[in-house]
């Protein structure tokens, strides 16, 4: 653990993206190395590639997706997906340790997450990829 703390509004947001499914996606970032609070976030009409979009190219994010797919039945259904970004090119050691050993705080704020996708940079967020990660 890095002693980094989780602001209560993410755990709010969590609740809001979980239950009243009004937003597509929502990012957070670690503030002055000591807390998790509220990026940005996307309405429900937002696609995968506007949140790609909105992840920063140079520092890392955590973020919350419903990811809304059609599963291998034929029904269109969705899956709230943890999403933890760290570019590795373009981020120092020290950014990408402290978002690492700051993950398990965030995610255990966020019970019933039911898919986690780790990019380290935009190709491992390719749609084909996510897709075939929903579908399993």
């Amino acid at each position: 653990m890095s002693g980094v703390t989780v602001a209560s509004a993410c755990v709010d947001i969590f609740n809001q993206i979980k239950m009243k499914k009004d937003l597509r996606y929502v990012t957070f970032k670690i503030e002055d190395a000591k807390e998790i609070v509220v990026d940005c976030s996307g309405p429900p009409d937002e696609t995968w590639d506007d949140f790609v979009a909105k992840l920063p190219e140079e520092e890392p994010r955590y973020a919350l997706v419903d990811v809304p797919f059609e599963n291998k039945q034929g029904v269109q259904t969705s899956k709230l997906t943890f999403v933890a970004w760290s570019p590795d090119d373009k981020t120092t050691v020290k950014q990408r340790m402290v978002y690492a050993s700051s993950k398990k705080a965030i995610k255990d704020k966020f019970v019933g997450v039911m898919k986690e996708v780790q990019a380290n940079d935009m190709s491992d967020l390719a749609w084909d990829d996510i897709l075939k990660k929903m579908q399993d």
